[in-house]
This record gives C-alpha cells, sequence and structure tokens, in this order.
C-alpha cells in the first residue's frame, strides 16, 4: 500500500509541476498542433498547441515506479515491468506519428497501415513476453485462456502449442490495437481522453488490490473463501502501475482541461490505450475491457458504423461528424459540455464493470 500512495503521488507531482517545462521546450522545438480540415471550426484557434505530452505522462509514470520501488525496497515484478513495456511501446509509435505530422507540418504522420504495423509488433513482443517468465507456481504473467472476470475455460493451447500460441498472439494483438486505436479517437476534445482514461485505468487499482486480498498465493486467506480466490500474477504491483499511470493523468489534467495548454498527442493517446490493454490482459479481465472502457468502445464503434454507412450510401451520414464528440460540437453543445458528459458516461461504465467484478466474486 505504501508504494502504490507513494508511486502514485510521486508520478502526480511529476506531471502536474513538470508539464509546463516540456511545454516550454515543445513551444521551442514547435511541436505544435495541426488541424484536420474536416474538424469544427472552433479547434481551429487550437493550431499550434504542443503536442506530445503523452511523453509527459510516460516519463511520469515511469519516474513514479521506479523511485517509489527504490525507496520502499520493493523490486519491480515482471507484470508491472510488461505493462510498462506495452504503454512505452506504443507511445514510441505515437511519437514517431506526432513527429512527422509536425516535421510535415500537416495532420497526418505515419500512414494507416504503418501504425498499424507498429502497433502490431509492439503488441507481438508483449505477448510473446507474458507467457514467459513462470514463478515458483508456474504462473505466467499472462494467461493463455480468454478471460472475463476470471479465465474462462476455453484454454488456446488445447489446439496444440504451436498453434495455440500464435492465436493466442492474435487475440492479443487484437486487444492491444482495438484498444489503443479506440483512446486514439477519442481523444479529440480537451481533457476527454485523460479524464476518462483516469476513470478506467483507476479500476484497476481496485481490481488488482482485491485480487491481491483474495490471491491464492496468500497465506492469510480466509479458507472459507479459499474456492474462488484468483491465480493472477503479480495482483498488487498491477495496481501500483494502474495508481502511478493515474497520478500522471491528474497531473497532465490540470494542464489539459479546456482551453487544453498542450494535448496528449498520438504519443499520449496509444500509449494510454497500450497500459489499458496490458492491465486488462495480465489481469485476466481481457472481456470485461468492454465496460472499463466502455466509452472508448462508444466512440469506435460510431466512427466504424459511420464510416461503414458512408462507403455503403456513397457520401451519406448517419451523424453529423464522427467521432462522436464532434457530432455533438456540430449540434452546437460547448466542448466543455461534452467533455463533463462524457465522463459521467465513462464513470457509469466503469461503475457497472467494477460492480460487476465484485457481484461475480459474491455470487462465485
Amino acid at each position: 500500500m505504501i508504494t502504490l500512495l507513494l508511486a502514485a503521488s510521486l508520478s502526480l507531482a511529476f506531471s502536474l509541476f513538470m508539464t509546463p517545462v516540456f511545454i516550454r521546450i515543445f513551444k521551442r522545438f514547435a511541436w505544435g498542433q495541426f488541424i484536420n480540415v474536416d474538424t469544427p471550426e472552433s479547434h481551429y484557434v487550437k493550431r499550434g498547441t504542443p503536442t506530445m505530452g503523452g511523453i509527459v505522462i510516460i516519463i511520469a509514470t515511469l519516474f513514479g515506479y521506479f523511485v517509489s520501488a527504490m525507496f520502499t525496497q520493493e523490486p519491480p515484478t515482471v507484470s508491472g515491468l510488461l505493462v510498462l513495456f506495452l504503454m512505452t511501446g506504443l507511445g514510441v509509435v505515437g511519437f514517431i506519428d506526432d513527429f512527422l505530422k509536425v516535421r510535415k507540418e500537416r495532420s497526418l504522420g505515419l500512414g494507416p497501415i504503418a501504425k498499424i504495423v507498429g502497433q502490431v509488433v509492439v503488441g507481438v513482443v508483449f505477448a510473446l513476453l507474458a507467457i514467459q517468465f513462470p514463478n515458483a507456481r508456474g504462473e505466467t504473467p499472462a494467461s493463455t485462456s480468454i478471460s472475463f472476470i476470471r479465465d474462462l475455460p476455453f484454454d488456446f493451447l488445447s489446439w496444440g502449442a504451436v498453434i495455440g500460441v500464435i492465436v493466442f498472439v492474435i487475440w492479443i494483438g487484437l486487444i492491444v490495437i482495438s484498444t489503443s486505436n479506440a483512446v486514439n479517437l477519442t481523444d479529440g476534445l480537451d481533457g476527454l481522453a485523460p479524464g476518462s482514461s483516469i476513470l478506467a485505468i483507476g479500476s484497476f487499482i481496485i481490481i488488482g488490490f482485491w485480487q491481491f486480498n483474495q490471491s491464492c498465493s496468500n497465506v492469510n486467506i480466509d479458507p472459507d473463501v479459499l474456492y474462488k480466490c484468483y491465480d493472477v500474477r503479480d495482483p498488487l504491483d498491477l495496481a501500483v502501475v494502474a495508481a502511478t499511470v493515474v497520478g500522471a493523468l491528474i497531473g497532465f489534467l490540470w494542464w489539459n482541461t479546456n482551453p487544453a495548454q498542450i494535448f496528449l498527442g498520438d504519443t499520449g493517446s496509444l500509449a494510454l490505450g497500450g497500459a489499458l490493454a496490458a492491465l486488462a490482459i495480465l489481469a485476466q479481465t481481457e472481456l470485461l475491457l468492454v465496460f472499463i472502457g466502455g466509452i472508448f468502445v462508444l466512440v469506435a464503434g460510431q466512427v466504424a458504423v459511420q464510416l461503414t454507412y458512408f462507403k455503403l450510401t456513397k457520401g451519406k451520414r448517419i451523424w453529423r461528424a464522427s467521432p462522436l464528440h464532434h457530432h455533438f460540437e456540430m449540434k452546437g453543445w460547448a466542448e466543455v459540455t461534452i467533455v463533463v458528459r462524457f465522463w459521467i458516461i465513462a464513470g457509469l461504465f466503469v461503475a457497472a464493470a467494477v460492480g460487476s467484478f465484485y457481484l461475480e466474486w459474491l455470487s462465485s
């Protein structure tokens, strides 16, 4: 618990007090935001606002996690390092995209295929590493079973070692790509993606801490509830990482709220999607992620439907714009109103997910 509180406090302090420094540095390098031509006109005033703010969040998270581990003498776990790897790896992909945007002075950086390839490479490495490093009980950071609130009966290795691992890697890759891109699509208004991510990632503080208290390896667990214990590797450290990311986001949100003085950029949105995906995979709550990240699913789903309908009808639209938050801007809603209402929706999704998680334990 001390490590968790210290890590979150350090990352929050770093992002809160160091973000202005990075803002000045980014302005000096002319790392400013470029605006899409089909973006609402109200966004044109944001042109030139420093972007790549995800760099601050990643550094703050790494700083909080490793410095707290040094002070409390709690060594980092494989699971915690894997979350940081996926978060940082996708952040690098996003940074390349952002850097190309500012260098070419246009709103398009990496092409869609190149960006997906980068996400796939990082996701595949993460998946392969996640089924290595067994502990004394034979538990690897990730399970090869599909999970909802716990592992479901289906195990990819039932198809054989080679085929099972290949399909498992594909499955993890799909989770990583869909989650990171969903967060990326939601990053369109000041504070929207960071605030929503605080709620979604914050749920894993509760989930990880509960899994630790009810862990099958916990010698102090009540024998009467031993039959419904959790076989999750390093659940407490997953909670620590989640708290560290949340701390970094809270400090960053101070400067990202409307009117934003710095943007996440793809560096931040892809990194946050990576952290969210990694936490869900390693906490064995993969399918529960649909509810934990419900606001991201909603936004990404709207984009998919709008794009499909647009192509099938050769130019017709269901909504005035996509992603969904731009539709409400076109309808005349104030940006702050949209952001707060989306936060409320995100919170309701998270509450339903955490409630379902606890209800499953009660009813087991």
